[in-house]
């Protein structure tokens, strides 16, 4: 027994209903392409600078901490202690009022590094800073220092 075969026939598109050709979608393609190459970038230099930005204005949240603790202890964090000692009492410190931060997380600056101090500083009476994206000293654009002077 032999089951009639069918035959498949290709009905003509209704009016206005045609696919696009490889070629179309091929030319979409590169023109999406090539305006991300003109975006991209532009958004590369922007997170950056938004990162050093940010690592400013965590800089002087720290410089109000650090002021603050020295109100209460009448001394600055020693070199020793660090900016640890804005969220953890330092030992046998009885006027110690903190934390002075809500967060360990604000010792780290927004490339994942953490933030330096010196006391005495070279610029102060103590040097907050951060070395930039690419956490070595000195740099420029998105790698230069962050610092409270």
């Amino acid at each position: 027994m032999t089951l009639p075969s069918k035959k498949t026939t290709r009905r003509p598109a209704a009016d206005g209903q045609q696919g696009f050709t490889l070629v179309e979608v091929l030319v979409v393609l590169v023109i999406i392409g090539l305006l991300g190459l003109l975006v991209a970038p532009n958004l590369v230099s922007r997170l950056g600078k938004a990162k050093g930005e940010a690592a400013q204005a965590q800089i002087n949240t720290l410089v109000s901490a650090v002021d603050l603790f020295y109100v209460d202890m009448g001394r600055y964090p020693t070199n020793d202690e660090g900016l640890e000692a804005l969220v953890t009492a330092p030992a046998g410190d009885a006027n110690w009022r903190g934390p002075y931060l809500r967060k360990r997380q604000a010792l780290i600056d927004p490339w994942g590094n953490a933030y330096r101090y010196k006391v005495p500083g070279q610029h102060g009476a103590y040097d907050l800073y951060s070395w930039g994206s690419d956490n070595k000293e000195g740099g420029e654009g998105d790698a230069r220092d962050v610092t409270n002077w």
